[in-house]
């Protein structure tokens, strides 16, 4: 093999080598990204899920019980 194609093969390969160094970290940000997102939903899920129970809790404790009905002839 010639200098010039050694030479040429070398630059080739470093082009590649920097295109999926510019891949990986443009991957690396993403996925940092969608975990800051899964982790704000996960909290937003929990929130919601005890506003839920809270809500379920709170009909709950208002429901008539059957001594506080009036009977249909009063």
């Amino acid at each position: 093999m010639t200098e010039d194609a050694t030479r040429d093969r070398l630059d080739a390969l470093e082009s590649r080598l920097a295109y999926q160094e510019d891949w990986l970290d443009t991957l690396d940000h993403a996925l940092a990204a969608q975990d800051r997102r899964v982790a704000q939903l996960e909290r937003t899920n929990d929130m919601l899920r005890e506003r839920l129970r809270n809500l379920r809790q709170s009909v709950d404790d208002d429901a008539p019980t059957p001594s506080d009905e009036i009977p249909p002839h009063y």
